[in-house]
């Protein structure tokens, strides 16, 4: 009786070894097989406000450069 006992614990050591690992979890990390595309709909709009002197706008008006 003492060889049957050592079977059935081993059996059950086997079964319970078997159990364990199908319950182990897997990860895999993959790189995606398309590249990876960001659409950015962006409106940038500025202003520039220039404020000029009455003096120098009548300068920059009597000047031959501009």
């Amino acid at each position: 009786m003492r060889i049957e006992t050592q079977i059935k614990a081993g059996i059950t050591g086997l079964i319970a070894l078997f159990a364990l690992t199908a319950c182990a979890p897997t990860v895999k990390i993959e790189p995606p097989d398309k590249p990876i595309v960001i659409n950015l709909n962006v409106k940038i709009e500025h202003e520039i406000k220039i404020k000029v002197d009455k003096e120098l706008d009548e300068l920059m008006a009597d000047s031959e450069l501009f």
